[in-house]
C-alpha cells in the first residue's frame, strides 16, 4: 500500500520540485531530487509569456458559474424523481442512467453545430451550455432525497410546510455531504476539461487554464520549457488538490451512502 502511494505521489512531487528549479538543472546528467536554488522566476515567466491570470479568471467563472446553474437543475430533477409521482418516471430515470454511459466526446460534433448556429462560439456560454444539467448529479441527489423518511415530510406538511419549502428548508440541508461530493465532481471535471474549450474558443477572452497550458507548451521553445510547464501545471492543479484535501471525507462518505441507498 505504501509503495503504491509513493508511485502515485511521485509525479506530483516531481512537478513541484521542477517548478522551483533553474532551467539548467532540469537537463543535469544526474537527477537532482531537490533544487540547488529555489526560485520563483518560472512562475513569473509563465504570466509574462501568456495571459495566465485571464485564463484563471475564465476558468473560475466557468467552473463555479456552471456549478451554480447545475445545483439548481439537478436539485429540481432529483427531487422530482425521488419524491414525486408522474407518468414514465422509471423509464425517464433509466434514460438518465443510460446517459452516464455515453462519453461526452461522442456529442462533440452535434454540440459544436448547435453552438455555432446559436452564434455563441468563442464565449464562456459556449463552454458551459452542454453541461447545464448533470446526470451524475441527479443520480446522487435522487438517492439522498429518496432516503428521507416520508414521515418527516408528512409532519412538515401538517405544520403548513409546502413541497418547495420542505425541499429548501429540510431536504437540502440534510444532503450537505452529497452536495459537497457533487461540487467536487463538477468543479474537478470542468476545471480540467480541455478538448471542448479548445474547440469552441479562439481568443484570450474565453480560453480556460487547460487550453492556456497548451498555448504555453507551444510558446516555450527554449531549454527552460520544462520548468515553465511544471510551474504552470502546478498553478493549474494546486487549487483542486487543496479543494479535495479539505472535502475528501464528505466526498467518500457520500458515495458510500449513495451506493447503500440504491
Amino acid at each position: 500500500m505504501i509503495v503504491f502511494a509513493v508511485i502515485l505521489a511521485f509525479p506530483l512531487y516531481w512537478i513541484v520540485v521542477t517548478a522551483f528549479k533553474e532551467p539548467t538543472e532540469v537537463f543535469s546528467m544526474i537527477p537532482k531530487w531537490l533544487p540547488e536554488k529555489w526560485t520563483l522566476d518560472n512562475f513569473k515567466e509563465v504570466f509574462n509569456i501568456i495571459p495566465f491570470g485571464r485564463y484563471y479568471f475564465n476558468t473560475i467563472l466557468y467552473a463555479f458559474g456552471l456549478l451554480a446553474v447545475q445545483l439548481v437543475t439537478v436539485t429540481l430533477a432529483a427531487y422530482a424523481f425521488a419524491r414525486m409521482e408522474f407518468r414514465f418516471k422509471k423509464i425517464l430515470f433509466m434514460i438518465l442512467l443510460v446517459q452516464l454511459m455515453i462519453a461526452p466526446q461522442t456529442l462533440i460534433v452535434p454540440n459544436y453545430l448547435t453552438i455555432s448556429n446559436m452564434g455563441l462560439l468563442d464565449t464562456k456560454t459556449a463552454i458551459a451550455l452542454p453541461y447545464v444539467a448533470s446526470a451524475i448529479g441527479v443520480f446522487l441527489l435522487r438517492q439522498g432525497f429518496a432516503a428521507i423518511p416520508r414521515e418527516l415530510e408528512e409532519a412538515a406538511t401538517i405544520d403548513g410546510c409546502g413541497t418547495f419549502r420542505f425541499m429548501i428548508s429540510i431536504a437540502i440541508p440534510l444532503l450537505k455531504p452529497t452536495y459537497l461530493a457533487f461540487t467536487l465532481i463538477s468543479v474537478t471535471y470542468h476545471w480540467n476539461e480541455f478538448f471542448w474549450p479548445l474547440i469552441v474558443t479562439d481568443s484570450v477572452k474565453a480560453r480556460t487554464l487547460t487550453v492556456g497550458l497548451a498555448m504555453l507548451a507551444e510558446a516555450s521553445e527554449s531549454a527552460a520549457a520544462w520548468t515553465l510547464l511544471m510551474a504552470a501545471t502546478l498553478l493549474v492543479i494546486l487549487p483542486l488538490i487543496v479543494f479535495f484535501a479539505i472535502f475528501q471525507k464528505a466526498f467518500i462518505s457520500s458515495f458510500m451512502q449513495s451506493g447503500m441507498k440504491g
